[in-house]
């Protein structure tokens, strides 16, 4: 997973897919969104804003928070 470049931030790295981002957070949780889970709109937003290396964080928090199609906790 390549490491997301906002080093402020609470996402560790991310993952992209043709319709589809992972992301993993400095908890150890990891959320897996699809545009089946969260739209087009929102995966494509999601990716380029990873790739920017900011912003990401805000924009799940505000449009995509609960989207996701998958979620890993950290194991103890």
């Amino acid at each position: 997973m390549p490491s997301y470049a906002h080093t402020d931030s609470g996402i560790l790295s991310y993952e992209c897919g043709p319709d589809w981002i992972d992301i993993r957070f400095r908890s150890g949780a990891r959320y897996k969104y699809t545009v089946a889970s969260a739209g087009l709109h929102n995966i494509e937003e999601m990716q380029r804003l990873a790739e920017r290396g900011k912003g990401l964080s805000a924009y799940i928090s505000q449009h995509a928070h609960d989207c996701y199609a998958r979620k890993w906790e950290p194991h103890p």
